[in-house]
């Protein structure tokens, strides 16, 4: 009978459509057709509207709160099961629960864990994402993990700011090797901020690591949630004499108090990426697209072919 053909076809989750188009055209391909009923309950039913039977079926949903968006790719990943495809990979631009990395105190959940361990359950054969909080969180899958990083955005985007005297800097010691790689990459130095956390989304004190004077700084972190830490850091910064300060962060959560701490604080612009997009708004926020990276890995995984030429680390 010769070699099988099995077609590429893409779906998207409600919650990450828009990039889903955008990838789509990215590759040429259309949108695949779905559905997803709701009950009065809230209760929801996905449902795929075309024949899957021996397709690569790529799933695209990032997994923000509410829990809605994870059990939406949960039951489309299942459904795809049974509908009989070749392949399903599950692409989640933001992997929600995934600061949940580590039992840090007693009595917790690592919920990062319990999210790889449904997602394998379901019946995931593969996962490309961005940006993880913690590398090694790609070892709480069974599955192979694509990881792509949004620096590959970034850094070319950065290079043609025209900004004179750039500086990389980390929020957090944690982020340390995320700035080194945009240092490196771009030929600047870096430098840190040590704060000590008094609970989650709280900080308390913040010393700067470095010299940031008269320096055009650059922020880099994966995840802006309440905008506590970044703008802390962006106006001691300024204190400490930088000649402006920005931020660049993966995934833009923005709960809470954040649009307020991003409007007060002293950071020119803040940049994301479109793995989310919440309905707060502010002049200060924009959004680089990372539908053209996706679109490329989502390629190169249905063809076989080498992606690590998309990490910049």
């Amino acid at each position: 009978m010769g070699k099988k053909f099995h077609p590429l076809k893409i779906f998207s989750c409600r919650g990450t459509r828009y990039l889903t188009e955008k990838i789509c055209d990215s590759l040429g391909v259309d949108l695949g057709e779905s559905s997803c009923p709701v009950f009065s309950d809230g209760e929801f039913e996905p449902c795929y509207e075309e024949t899957i039977r021996g397709s690569h079926v790529f799933i695209v949903q990032s997994t923000p709160p509410p829990s809605d968006n994870l059990m939406e790719l949960l039951l489309m990943i299942d459904a795809a099961k049974r509908a009989s495809a070749y392949k399903i990979i599950a692409v989640i631009p933001y992997f929600g629960y995934a600061r949940q990395d580590r039992k840090d105190k007693p009595r917790v959940s690592i919920g990062a864990k319990l999210m790889a361990d449904l997602l394998s359950k379901a019946g995931v054969d593969r996962i490309i994402t961005m940006d993880l909080h913690a590398d090694q969180i790609q070892g709480f899958f069974d599955v192979p993990v694509d990881h792509l990083f949004a620096s590959v955005i970034f850094i070319p985007f950065i290079s043609k700011m025209g900004l004179d005297n750039i500086v990389i800097a980390s929020p957090d010691v944690g982020g340390t090797k995320r700035a080194n790689t945009y240092a490196k990459m771009l030929g600047t130095e870096m430098v840190i901020c040590h704060k000590l956390r008094i609970k989650a989304n709280i900080v308390g004190s913040m010393t700067v690591i470095g010299d940031v004077e008269d320096k055009d700084v650059i922020i880099v972190d994966d995840i802006i949630d309440t905008a506590g830490t970044i703008t802390k850091a962006a106006n001691l910064m300024m204190e400490k004499g930088a000649r402006s300060v920005r931020a660049f962060a993966a995934h833009g959560v923005l709960s809470g108090p954040a649009i307020e701490r991003i409007e007060d604080s002293a950071l020119k612009e803040v940049y994301f990426t479109d793995s989310i997009i919440t309905k707060n708004k502010s002049p200060k926020i924009k959004y680089l697209s990372v539908a053209g990276a996706f679109g490329e890995a989502i390629e190169r995984v249905y063809k076989n072919q080498s992606i690590s030429s998309l990490y910049y680390r």
